[in-house]
């Protein structure tokens, strides 16, 4: 009897066990690019005369060494037909781990930043948040400043892939709904993601190019031009400058930034359709069409607040607040003013836009376009059930009904957002910060926004001077929101390591 039972036992026990060699073998290869990138800022340090250059180097170095032996590591796995645990652990893994490799040049470097605002900073970075713990740029030598904008970048495809090859498969947040156009029906993702890749990649490159060419032909040198463009095409939002874009005083460069955040916002796997002569693709997606929309009202209710509010009038007020308003709903989190003197109406009208994000398969943060979309369908269809019980009213979702399923998922996501910024707020508050900050804070970590709302982190501040401890929940709170909840929270599941 015991010798019947001991095989059915043994193998329920070696299907439980997750093979982590094509996970190692796969974050070696992320860390070996990145620590081969941390190059880039020692070659510029080196051509600044600056001494950092070292630090770099070092770093290089140690990142490499550590990639490489955990490829070699995990290089007999079948990285080819990595599962779907693998991935949920894959994906949180990359980010937890490029961010502690990527923090050390802020630790050693001139910067001289504590652990916790290092990993919180490289974090921001990686994760295309913007928020940062660095002040005085102006001063800092160029390759901390170009390391920051790299990390937006890298970053910045990282997210673009994961949304389109990954969640789709994992049916995180409804994104089952984007399966077909994305990906084939197969249960591997890493085939898919490197397919992926290499189509957007080609598209990502040449749009950060005409990007930096548009910031140079109006008015930035060479080296703002190359990290800006960098910040925006990754809707990322580290500047070189304290004062952000606002340092350039330019409506040119305004509008550059204003145009290339939208960029970044919209969807690139239509960009790649656009390339191959698909051009009506674009605007016939719902999603652009839906946050262009809103951009256009949030617009035209800032100007109206300016107006009647004496601060500004004409193409001065459309500008401030197109900018404003596209910096915040990409999440890109760019500034030119600090719209907090502009009063209450518009400090609430902002911190609305906190919530809302960008399109799916961009960089942007965010509840996304298509989440918003389904939530006010299903609440329309709710509201006619009220009044005619006996009706059929389908969630529709670009004209078309779209699964009960999906429609569950979006909203189990929706109340999980507003849990997850209920309960980082309460944290954070819990350790000493008001609580217009910590609500702020809350929801720019989540959203992967960068500047919150008030006097400590507005657009005219930053989170330095936080306990480690604040600094820590939001470096959580950044994780959680770039991999949409359910992809961090789910390894706490014990059935997850159980199955």
């Amino acid at each position: 009897m015991l010798g019947c039972v001991q095989p059915a036992v043994t193998s329920r026990v070696l299907a439980s066990v997750i093979d982590f060699r094509p996970i190692a073998a796969v974050l070696g290869v992320l860390l070996a690019v990145l620590g081969t990138t941390m190059m880039i800022p020692a070659l510029v340090d080196v051509l600044a005369g600056e001494d950092d250059f070292i630090i770099y180097a070092a770093t290089a170095a140690i990142t490499v060494f550590v990639g490489l032996s955990l490829w070699l590591a995990g290089r007999t796995g079948e990285v080819e037909l990595l599962g779907l645990r693998q991935a949920f652990i894959l994906t949180t893994l990359s980010w937890v781990l490029l961010s502690l490799f990527a923090a050390i040049p802020f630790m050693w470097s001139e910067t001289r930043l504590s652990f916790a605002d290092a990993y919180f900073e490289a974090m921001s970075g990686l994760t295309t948040t913007g928020a940062t713990v660095i002040s005085n740029l102006d001063d800092r030598p160029p390759g901390i400043l170009i390391w920051r904008a790299f990390l937006h970048w890298y970053g910045g495809i990282g997210i673009i892939v994961f949304a389109m090859a990954f969640l789709p498969m994992l049916q995180i947040g409804g994104m089952q709904l984007f399966r077909a156009e994305s990906s084939d029906k197969s249960e591997k993702v890493l085939p898919r993601a490197a397919q992926l890749a290499k189509g957007i990649l080609g598209t990502y490159v040449a749009l950060t190019f005409i990007c930096g060419l548009a910031y140079m032909l109006a008015g930035m040198d060479a080296f703002d031009a190359v990290a800006h463009a960098m910040a925006t095409i990754s809707t990322g939002g580290f500047s070189t400058h304290d004062a952000s874009i606002g340092f350039f005083h330019s409506p040119a460069i305004e509008y550059v930034a204003i145009v290339f955040m939208i960029t970044g916002s919209l969807p690139f796997l239509l960009y790649v359709r656009v390339l191959a002569g698909d051009f009506s693709r674009l605007f016939a997606n719902a999603e652009v069409r839906l946050f262009l929309g809103l951009a256009a009202v949030f617009t035209l209710i800032s100007m109206f607040e300016q107006v009647r509010g004496g601060i500004a009038e004409g193409e001065t007020a459309l500008r401030h607040a197109l900018f404003n308003v596209v910096s915040l709903m990409s999440t890109t989190g760019f500034v030119t003013v600090d719209f907090t003197d502009w009063g209450p109406p518009t400090d609430a009208l902002y911190f609305i836009l906190l919530f809302l994000g960008g399109c799916t398969g961009s960089t942007s943060g965010g509840m996304k376009m298509f989440r918003i979309a389904i939530l006010g369908s299903a609440l329309v269809q709710h509201l006619k059930r009220i009044v005619y019980p006996s009706g059929v009213f389908p969630v529709r979702y670009g004209g078309a009904p779209i699964d009960d399923s999906v429609v569950a998922s979006v909203l189990s996501f929706g109340f999980l957002y507003l849990a997850s910024f209920a309960v980082i707020s309460i944290a954070l508050n819990w350790f000493g910060l008001d609580l217009v900050t910590a609500l702020s804070g809350a929801i720019t970590a989540i959203g992967n926004v960068g500047p919150g709302i008030g006097p400590h982190i507005g657009p005219a501040a930053n989170f330095a001077g936080l306990p480690d401890s604040v600094i820590w929940i939001l470096s959580f709170g950044m994780l959680l929101g770039r991999l949409e909840l359910f992809t961090v929270l789910v390894l706490f599941l014990p059935s997850f390591w159980r199955r």
